[in-house]
């Protein structure tokens, strides 16, 4: 989710009822391959929607989406996911992932199912999203972000915990800045 999110951003989230977030909402929820990790991502998908990708651009029921949050850092092409769901899936895809591919590609769209959101990372190069392991149920679903209430400047490994943590500085300027 970089540049929206940051490693080291604290955030509120608003613990909403299921079904009520909307196309273009960031959302959190129950990573659907392992429950104990919590996800954020962006609602591209809605039930009954049409979701493509072709050459990096996003196209939902056959409209492209005008998208400033999305960023591409990768300077390599992705075959898969550049230009999803045409090209031939990657080795490490999700079971779940294969069944979506399966189940619901209509005449090269992925159709979403009831029930279910579609979800991208806005940091697109580099986001294990739906893609890659699917949907996401209306029962996964925690609540929408809020507002970053702290950010800590930090590694990734710092972050995790895979490392001896570095001093820390503050990022006064992302405070209370709303999502």
């Amino acid at each position: 989710m970089e540049d929206t999110i940051l490693i080291g951003d604290r955030v509120l989230v608003r613990v909403v009822p299921r079904g009520t977030p909307q196309r273009e909402d960031l959302i959190v929820f129950q990573y659907p391959v392992d429950h104990t990790q919590t996800f954020m991502k962006r609602v591209v998908g809605m039930p009954g929607d049409r979701v493509r990708v072709v050459n990096r651009v996003v196209y939902r029921n056959g409209v492209a989406l005008k998208e400033p949050y999305a960023v591409h850092k990768a300077g390599y092409p992705d075959s898969y996911r550049d230009n999803f769901p045409g090209a031939e899936p990657p080795s490490v895809l999700m079971a779940t992932g294969l069944q979506m591919l399966q189940h619901n590609v209509v005449d090269g769209e992925v159709v979403v199912p009831d029930n279910t959101y579609f979800v991208l990372g806005d940091n697109r190069d580099n986001s294990l999203d739906s893609r890659y392991w699917g949907f996401v149920s209306f029962q996964e679903l925690i609540g929408k972000p809020v507002l970053i209430y702290d950010s800590l400047e930090q590694s990734t490994d710092t972050a995790t915990g895979r490392a001896s943590p570095i001093p820390i500085h503050r990022r006064w300027n992302r405070l209370f800045h709303s999502l």
